[in-house]
């Protein structure tokens, strides 16, 4: 008989999923206790969450419990990263409906850890509660050891714009399958678990980069907000962005332009910031400029090869 949420009951369930946690060295206090201890030791602590809902965000027919829990893990601590932080615990919210089975919950879990594992973190509690779909919400924490933190405002005229990671192949993943098909698997992969280059984002700290953030809602759509926050123009420059074999071959039998999966696909959480030209770290692409706005470029603006943009730039949360 399959052991499920209802039969299990609330205490029982999260036995389950956090006696295999593994620990770490900056939790003083794990799970068991009614709030976990983390050490700070410069005092300051980057927090980030993310809220994840079953149709919306994930479907079961397309990834597993352990895909849904590495991606899940995998948004946030790219969002610790993008601020030139070590992400050191994550807290997890969970709803399920009461016939869920145990073991996905369970799977879930073991890829929320796994995901963790890569960058030294530890899952340090959290809470369950019945609900309708599955809901999953994740607080991460890091530690700037010591450092500044980069933040989005910081962008200059004449800094350049470098990448990290990958850019286009979770949405070139999902367009292959909302057409009901499973291949090319590079990019369903990349759609059902994200590989964030973590640790660029503390090397492009200590390098020092003005800006950064994380690229989960597409390249230009994020770019938007360092443009805006920093009060300057960005361009793009098309030349240097490189459209791998696999987005190709997903663009050329879906009837989409390959470009635009880099230019607009999320949720790869590759990292995007500014540098003076001479501090862009080595592993990192330069893909466009920064200026001062003007009357033809207001401040704010993201250009492509010093043009608007004419297609949608990105996901936006509540467009229709």
């Amino acid at each position: 008989m399959t052991e499920t949420l209802g039969s299990t009951g609330e205490f029982g369930l999260i036995e389950a999923v956090t006696k295999p946690l593994a620990a770490s060295a900056d939790v003083l206090v794990g799970p068991g206790d009614d709030a976990a201890v983390v050490a700070v030791p410069d005092g300051r602590m980057v927090i980030t969450t993310d809220l994840l809902v079953e149709g919306r965000h994930f479907r079961q027919d397309w990834s597993s419990a352990y895909d849904v829990g590495r991606k899940a893990a995998a948004q946030n601590l790219a969002d610790v990263a993008a601020m030139g932080a070590r992400p050191t615990s994550l807290v997890i919210g969970f709803g399920g409906p009461a016939e869920l089975a145990v073991s996905w919950v369970q799977e879930l879990y073991q890829g929320l850890a796994d995901e963790c594992e890569l960058v030294g973190a530890a899952i340090v509690g959290g809470d369950t509660v019945q609900s309708e779909k599955i809901v999953i919400a994740v607080t991460a924490f890091g530690s700037l050891e010591g450092r500044s933190a980069v933040l989005r405002s910081g962008a200059r005229p004449g800094d350049e714009v470098a990448v990290a990671g990958r850019l286009g192949w979770a949405e070139a993943g999902y367009t292959v399958l909302t057409r009901g098909f499973r291949s090319p698997r590079t990019v369903v992969d990349a759609h059902r678990r994200p590989q964030p280059p973590y640790a660029e984002g503390p090397r492009a700290a200590i390098a020092g980069a003005s800006s950064m953030c994380d690229v989960s809602d597409g390249l230009l759509s994020d770019l938007g907000h360092l443009a805006v926050a920093s009060q300057v123009v960005i361009d793009v420059h098309t030349s240097a962005l490189v459209v791998p074999e696999p987005l190709q071959a997903v663009a050329a039998a879906t009837g989409v332009d390959a470009m635009s999966f880099v230019l607009t696909g999320g949720e790869d959480h590759a990292l995007v910031g500014t540098f003076e030209p001479a501090d862009v770290p080595e592993g990192w692409t330069v893909i466009g400029s920064v200026a001062e706005g003007n009357e033809d470029r207001p401040a704010g603006t993201v250009t492509v090869d010093g043009a608007p943009y004419a297609a949608a730039t990105g996901h936006a949360h509540f467009r229709s």
